[in-house]
Protein backbone atom coordinates (compact mmCIF):
# COMPACT_ATOMS: atom_id res chain seq x y z
CA UNK A 1 0.00 0.00 0.00
CA UNK A 2 1.23 3.44 -0.84
CA UNK A 3 0.16 6.74 0.62
CA UNK A 4 0.00 9.10 -2.34
CA UNK A 5 1.44 12.59 -2.50
CA UNK A 6 -2.15 13.82 -2.86
CA UNK A 7 -3.05 12.17 0.48
CA UNK A 8 -0.01 13.59 2.27
CA UNK A 9 -0.29 17.09 0.85
CA UNK A 10 -4.06 17.15 1.24
CA UNK A 11 -3.78 16.40 4.96
CA UNK A 12 -0.97 18.95 5.36
CA UNK A 13 -2.93 21.67 3.54
CA UNK A 14 -6.04 20.96 5.60
CA UNK A 15 -4.04 21.05 8.84
CA UNK A 16 -2.43 24.31 7.78
CA UNK A 17 -5.83 25.85 7.04
CA UNK A 18 -7.08 24.67 10.44
CA UNK A 19 -4.02 26.07 12.28
CA UNK A 20 -3.50 29.37 10.53
CA UNK A 21 -6.64 30.12 8.56
CA UNK A 22 -8.55 31.95 11.28
CA UNK A 23 -11.68 33.79 10.20
CA UNK A 24 -10.09 35.27 7.08
CA UNK A 25 -8.53 32.08 5.82
CA UNK A 26 -5.33 31.06 4.14
CA UNK A 27 -4.78 31.73 0.47
CA UNK A 28 -3.00 29.49 -1.99
CA UNK A 29 0.25 31.47 -1.80
CA UNK A 30 0.39 31.23 2.01
CA UNK A 31 -0.43 27.53 1.94
CA UNK A 32 2.17 26.89 -0.73
CA UNK A 33 4.87 28.67 1.25
CA UNK A 34 3.88 27.08 4.57
CA UNK A 35 3.93 23.54 3.20
CA UNK A 36 6.58 23.78 0.49
CA UNK A 37 4.16 22.67 -2.21
CA UNK A 38 3.74 24.36 -5.59
CA UNK A 39 0.86 26.81 -5.90
CA UNK A 40 -0.59 24.76 -8.77
CA UNK A 41 -0.71 21.63 -6.63
CA UNK A 42 -2.17 23.51 -3.66
CA UNK A 43 -4.85 24.88 -5.99
CA UNK A 44 -5.67 21.35 -7.17
CA UNK A 45 -5.87 20.04 -3.60
CA UNK A 46 -7.93 22.95 -2.27
CA UNK A 47 -10.38 22.49 -5.13
CA UNK A 48 -10.83 18.82 -4.20
CA UNK A 49 -11.20 19.67 -0.50
CA UNK A 50 -13.72 22.41 -1.31
CA UNK A 51 -15.80 20.16 -3.58
CA UNK A 52 -15.78 17.48 -0.86
CA UNK A 53 -17.12 20.01 1.64
CA UNK A 54 -14.14 20.25 4.02
CA UNK A 55 -13.27 23.87 3.25
CA UNK A 56 -14.94 26.93 1.83
CA UNK A 57 -13.42 29.99 0.22
CA UNK A 58 -13.88 33.60 1.19
CA UNK A 59 -13.48 36.06 -1.65
CA UNK A 60 -11.85 39.44 -1.52
CA UNK A 61 -8.53 41.04 -0.70
CA UNK A 62 -8.27 39.29 2.64
CA UNK A 63 -10.02 36.16 1.46
CA UNK A 64 -8.81 32.62 1.64
CA UNK A 65 -9.77 29.09 2.60
CA UNK A 66 -11.35 28.22 5.95
CA UNK A 67 -12.70 24.99 7.36
CA UNK A 68 -16.37 24.41 6.67
CA UNK A 69 -16.70 22.20 9.77
CA UNK A 70 -15.07 22.08 13.17
CA UNK A 71 -11.87 19.99 13.23
CA UNK A 72 -13.44 17.40 15.54
CA UNK A 73 -16.16 16.79 12.93
CA UNK A 74 -13.68 15.97 10.15
CA UNK A 75 -12.62 12.33 10.05
CA UNK A 76 -9.30 11.46 8.45
CA UNK A 77 -10.97 8.54 6.63
CA UNK A 78 -13.35 10.97 4.90
CA UNK A 79 -10.50 13.22 3.81
CA UNK A 80 -8.44 10.40 2.34
CA UNK A 81 -11.44 8.88 0.57
CA UNK A 82 -12.24 12.26 -0.98
CA UNK A 83 -8.66 12.77 -2.15
CA UNK A 84 -7.70 9.38 -3.49
CA UNK A 85 -10.48 6.91 -2.81
CA UNK A 86 -10.16 3.64 -0.95
CA UNK A 87 -7.35 1.14 -1.25
CA UNK A 88 -9.94 -1.57 -2.04
CA UNK A 89 -13.53 -1.16 -3.19
CA UNK A 90 -16.19 -3.38 -4.73
CA UNK A 91 -15.12 -2.60 -8.31
CA UNK A 92 -11.49 -3.55 -7.70
CA UNK A 93 -11.76 -7.18 -8.78
CA UNK A 94 -13.69 -6.30 -11.93
CA UNK A 95 -11.00 -3.80 -12.88
CA UNK A 96 -8.16 -6.30 -12.40
CA UNK A 97 -9.26 -9.42 -14.24
CA UNK A 98 -6.07 -9.91 -16.20
CA UNK A 99 -6.57 -10.85 -19.83
CA UNK A 100 -9.97 -12.41 -19.19
CA UNK A 101 -13.33 -10.67 -19.00
CA UNK A 102 -13.79 -11.88 -15.42
CA UNK A 103 -11.46 -12.94 -12.62
CA UNK A 104 -10.66 -16.66 -12.54
CA UNK A 105 -10.92 -16.53 -8.74
CA UNK A 106 -14.21 -14.63 -8.60
CA UNK A 107 -16.10 -17.24 -6.55
CA UNK A 108 -13.47 -18.17 -3.97
CA UNK A 109 -10.76 -15.53 -3.70
CA UNK A 110 -8.43 -15.41 -0.71
CA UNK A 111 -6.72 -12.31 -2.10
CA UNK A 112 -10.00 -10.38 -2.16
CA UNK A 113 -10.60 -11.44 1.45
CA UNK A 114 -7.19 -10.09 2.38
CA UNK A 115 -7.85 -6.70 0.73
CA UNK A 116 -11.26 -6.46 2.41
CA UNK A 117 -9.65 -7.12 5.81
CA UNK A 118 -6.93 -4.55 5.17
CA UNK A 119 -9.46 -1.94 4.03
CA UNK A 120 -11.75 -2.65 6.99
CA UNK A 121 -8.88 -2.28 9.46
CA UNK A 122 -7.71 0.96 7.86
CA UNK A 123 -11.28 2.30 7.86
CA UNK A 124 -11.74 1.43 11.55
CA UNK A 125 -8.61 3.32 12.56
CA UNK A 126 -9.06 6.35 10.31
CA UNK A 127 -12.77 6.69 11.12
CA UNK A 128 -11.79 7.34 14.73
CA UNK A 129 -9.05 9.89 14.07
CA UNK A 130 -10.17 13.46 13.47
CA UNK A 131 -8.44 16.56 12.26
CA UNK A 132 -8.69 17.81 15.85
CA UNK A 133 -6.70 14.78 17.06
CA UNK A 134 -3.88 15.67 14.67
CA UNK A 135 -4.02 19.35 15.63
CA UNK A 136 -3.88 18.62 19.36
CA UNK A 137 -0.90 16.37 19.55
CA UNK A 138 0.29 15.14 16.24
CA UNK A 139 -0.23 11.71 14.74
CA UNK A 140 0.52 9.77 17.93
CA UNK A 141 -2.39 11.47 19.67
CA UNK A 142 -4.83 10.61 16.88
CA UNK A 143 -3.62 7.06 16.56
CA UNK A 144 -3.76 6.49 20.31
CA UNK A 145 -7.33 7.82 20.34
CA UNK A 146 -8.31 5.42 17.57
CA UNK A 147 -6.65 2.46 19.25
CA UNK A 148 -8.46 3.19 22.51
CA UNK A 149 -11.79 3.09 20.67
CA UNK A 150 -11.12 0.00 18.54
CA UNK A 151 -9.63 -3.37 19.23
CA UNK A 152 -7.36 -3.85 16.25
CA UNK A 153 -6.27 -7.47 15.67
Amino acid sequence: MKISAKDEYGLRVLLSIARYGGDEGSNITKLSEAEGISEAYVAKITRMLRLAGFIKSNRGKKGGYVLSKRPKEIKIAEILHALDGKLFDAEFCGNHTGELSFCTNSTDCSVRSLWRLVQSTIDQVLANVTLADLLEGGPASGINAALRMQSIP
